[in-house]
């Protein structure tokens, strides 16, 4: 498909105009933390939604759910006041390869962040230079800064060997971005918007190449720093609001 640069901005932002909105909600696991109100629920409730997002989506959010009904639907009050023993329901948690000895270190890690580290948004907005990939970077080490299962690592993306972190990016993508059009939450104020990276997946990765934001044939990190700098040239103060645009055209529509 071969378009000018204008050309291209002017079907994306069409795209982007056409699934930004509420009705993406009904079939994507944001709807998940979209049931809280208080920012520190939906960090966590998005985080770890977005952490098991990959499968079918129903699947993703049946299981996510379950992950929040366990926590008494009130994430925040579990994560500071949970002792080892409210913790032994987790165990027989499964999604995917994340079983429950993962959803167990998980709610621990939670816990030492927002006990000992000020919080999610606190971790991520504090990495050094401000850029997204930085903060992944930082977060992990974070993440895995107490006693953990190895096994449980493989569950949060490496952007330093080259991971796409296409969850991670896509928690952010929930937690920074304010569209004004009641889907990304924009509860987070110390990132920019224009410093965010593409959640790439097989569906955007494979729609980016065809209209020639992405020539890189591997979806990684390098593959999400070249289709976000493409999509920087159309909208440098919100380039990842072609997630959107992208997924549409990919899931909804076979392009």
């Amino acid at each position: 498909m071969n378009l000018s640069s204008s050309e291209l901005k002017a079907f994306l932002d069409e795209k982007y105009d056409l699934y930004n909105r509420e009705t993406f909600i009904d079939t994507d696991p944001i709807q998940i933390p979209k049931g809280f109100t208080k920012k520190e629920d939906i960090e966590i409730a998005g985080f770890l939604s977005a952490t098991i997002a990959w499968g079918q989506r129903p699947t993703i959010i049946k299981n996510a759910k379950k992950l929040m009904q366990w926590m008494d639907e009130a994430p925040h009050d579990f994560i500071m006041n949970a002792e080892n023993s409210d913790l032994d329901v987790f165990a027989e948690f499964k999604h995917r390869t994340f079983n429950g000895e993962d959803a167990i270190f998980f709610i621990k890690s939670l816990q030492n962040i927002y006990k000992n580290h000020g919080g999610l948004e606190n971790i991520f907005s504090t990495a050094n230079g401000g850029d997204a990939k930085d903060a992944l970077a930082h977060f992990r080490k974070i993440f895995f800064s107490i006693d953990h299962p190895l096994r449980t690592e493989k569950h949060i993306s490496n952007v330093l060997k080259k991971s796409s972190a296409k969850r991670l990016n896509m928690f952010l993508r929930w937690m920074v971005r304010d569209d004004k059009r009641s889907v990304d939450f924009g509860i987070w104020k110390k990132i920019s918007p224009a410093d965010l990276y593409l959640p790439l997946d097989v569906h955007t990765g494979r729609v980016g190449r065809k209209l020639g934001l992405l020539k890189r044939k591997q979806d990684d990190w390098p593959a999400v720093d070249e289709i976000t700098n493409s999509l920087r040239q159309l909208d440098p103060k919100d380039p990842v609001k072609y997630d959107f645009a992208l997924f549409g055209l990919g899931i909804f529509e076979k392009f």
